[in-house]
C-alpha cells in the first residue's frame, strides 16, 4: 500500500511540473512572439543568447526533474522539451523568424491542450 500511495504521489508531483513547464514554455513562447528574439537560437548576437539563458536552464531542469518522475513511473519520456530543444539552432535565411515561430508553437499548443482529456 505504501509504495501504491507513493507512487500516486510522485505521479501527481510529475503532473504538476508538466503544468508548470508548460506554463513556463508558453511565457517564453509569448515574450518571443512578441519580439524578443533568442528563444529559438536564430541569433549568433551573444547578449540575446545570454538574455535567454536562464529561460532554458529553467526549462531544461523542469524537463530533466519531469523525465526523473517519468522513468520511476515506467513513462515514456517528456516529448515536448525534446521537441522543443529539437527547434532550437541555427537556420536557412529563408526560415520564419523567431517571433513567427514562436506565435506557431503557441497555436499548437493552444490546440494540444484543448484537445487532450480533462
Amino acid at each position: 500500500m505504501a509504495k501504491a500511495d507513493r507512487l500516486e504521489r510522485l505521479d501527481a508531483r510529475r503532473a504538476y511540473m508538466e503544468i508548470d513547464y508548460r506554463d513556463a514554455l508558453i511565457a517564453a513562447l509569448q515574450a518571443c512572439a512578441s519580439g524578443k528574439w533568442g528563444l529559438f537560437d536564430h541569433t549568433t548576437d551573444r547578449v540575446t543568447r545570454a538574455a535567454i539563458v536562464p529561460v532554458i536552464a529553467e526549462l531544461t531542469e523542469l524537463a530533466e526533474m519531469i523525465d526523473d518522475a517519468r522513468e520511476q513511473l515506467f513513462m515514456e519520456p517528456f516529448a515536448l522539451h525534446a521537441e522543443f530543444m529539437a527547434a532550437r539552432g541555427p537556420v536557412s535565411p529563408q526560415s520564419v523568424g523567431e517571433p513567427k515561430q514562436a506565435r506557431a508553437w503557441l497555436e499548437r499548443m493552444k490546440t494540444a491542450i484543448s484537445s487532450s482529456p480533462p
